[in-house]
């Protein structure tokens, strides 16, 4: 049958989850390859598995693609393309009984107004540098409109904290955990910067909730207490987990999972 392949749908075959998998997977007897985002779908046979850790439409179409040829992609293109869009996102969260937070469509930043204070912006579609920022006046609604102004855009409620962000990471059914230091956060140079985290078993299983609802299997939850429950602000597909113990080893299992449902194995 041939040595077991996995495909990476990525413009970042160096980021290090996928680095670290890509390892496992090759010590496994895996052949592992990139898979271009501008050449279609590749010539010959489909691998076996395909990671999907890439959101451009170009990457999209190309999953979505690959499946219609009967690969199997991991997340499914369908569930991808449906975290890239927040009202969606919040709507299905919402309609599942999730405590996500309250939604709004504001469509174009520029023309956004009559917001009471202070409130989150994010831009509407989640991608790389996107806009998620506090704003707790109009001197600032009126600095990012000038920056932004015709990004397509929600509100949130701000949720006061203590400044750190609570984010699980999901691979396979395993929970992953840290805080992070909320870009939110008035003033601080230290966004970004991580602490070691146990979640609440609560909140674990909510995270594990969010797979099912999403149809996600590798994603990351993002949490703020609330008054009486925690609160999503936001669910990411196929996230880095960034330094977390135990993701690039799920990561890769999760890959020979999901091969051997499919009849195949390393040889």
């Amino acid at each position: 049958m041939g040595e077991l392949r996995v495909g990476l749908i990525t413009g970042n075959p160096g980021h290090p989850l996928l680095a670290a998998a890509a390892g496992v997977l090759e010590r496994r007897g895996c052949r592992v390859e990139t898979v271009p985002l501008d050449g279609g779908v590749p010539r010959g046979a489909l691998a076996d598995v395909y990671l999907l850790k890439a959101r451009t439409p170009q990457a999209l179409a190309l999953a979505g693609e690959l499946e219609r040829l009967g690969a199997a992609v991991v997340n499914s293109a369908t569930a991808t393309g449906l975290c890239q869009d927040r009202v969606r996102m919040a709507s299905l969260a919402r309609g599942a009984g999730l405590p996500f937070a309250a939604t709004v469509t504001a469509g174009p930043l520029g023309e956004l107004a009559d917001q009471v204070y202070p409130f989150v912006v994010k831009s509407r579609h989640s991608r790389r540098h996107d806009l998620v920022a506090l704003v707790d006046g109009a001197e600032r609604l009126r600095e990012l409109a000038e920056r932004w102004p015709q990004e397509e855009v929600v509100t949130q409620p701000y949720l006061r904290s203590s400044g750190w962000d609570q984010k699980l990471w999901v691979v396979d059914g395993q929970v992953f955990a840290a805080r992070r230091r909320s870009e939110l956060s008035v003033g601080d140079d230290g966004v970004g910067a991580a602490q070691e985290w146990e979640p609440s078993a609560r909140r674990a299983a909510l995270a594990l909730r969010v797979g099912e609802v999403f149809g996600l299997e590798v994603y990351g939850v993002d949490l703020l207490d609330g008054a009486d429950e925690p609160v999503i602000v936001d669910v990411n597909a196929f996230p880095g987990a960034r330094g977390r113990a135990g993701a690039p080893e799920a990561l890769a299992g999760l890959a020979l999972r999901v091969a051997a449902e499919r009849g195949r194995v390393p040889v």
